[in-house]
């Protein structure tokens, strides 16, 4: 069940996606968004995600029971949108764990938690698919269920040059109208390579 906030859709604000599971997943676009979103959507026995390295958002898993996919989604947004991708990281260590374990103190800056108690670390392999979920375009992994429209992984592509390939691919393959806009913000932020799914 989601919470009063996540039912006001004010979680399309944040970063999101839905897992196959149909789980809604929420982080922070910034500091002060990951801040947010851990005051707006978190609870104690929520799992949520941070790399193991500085600079990634804290992706929550809007569930008491999520699954094992779940998780696995989870992960591998959590990286793909972390500076571990920007460098090049093949395999990025992320960090799970409960709402519970999350603490601040006065003297942490903004965005930034510690966390107590147990956590698990996995490795993730950085790859996303473009779909729609919920009427918005949006990078997931290959495991959801969703037709795909273009393939993104690590490569040398600016944001703005991947997103002018996928408006391409988009017109000519889709009759979903999509901004330039919404595709800057449904894509990571640099070093990117696009391909076609047909």
């Amino acid at each position: 069940m989601l919470n009063n906030k996540a039912e006001n859709q004010e979680y399309l604000n944040y970063r999101w996606f839905l897992t196959s599971d149909k789980k809604l997943v929420v982080g922070g676009k910034s500091d002060s968004q990951n801040e947010l979103a851990i005051k707006n959507f978190l609870r104690p026995q929520y799992t949520l995600m941070h790399t193991t390295l500085p600079g990634s958002p804290f992706m929550i898993i809007l569930s008491n029971e999520p699954s094992k996919k779940d998780i696995e989604e989870t992960a591998i947004v959590t990286g793909c949108f972390s500076q571990q991708w920007k460098i090049g990281k093949k395999d990025i260590e992320i960090d799970i764990f409960k709402g519970e374990n999350v603490y601040k103190t006065k003297i942490m800056k903004i965005g930034t938690f510690g966390v107590k108690g147990g956590k698990k670390t996995v490795k993730i392999n950085p790859e996303l698919f473009l779909v729609i979920q919920r009427g918005k375009l949006r990078a997931v992994p290959k495991t959801t269920k969703e037709k795909k429209i273009a393939k993104i992984t690590q490569g040398k592509m600016s944001k703005e040059e991947a997103a002018n390939k996928i408006a391409d691919i988009m017109r000519n393959q889709f009759e979903y109208p999509v901004s330039k806009d919404e595709i800057m913000q449904a894509i990571p932020s640099d070093k990117l390579s696009v391909s076609e799914v047909k």
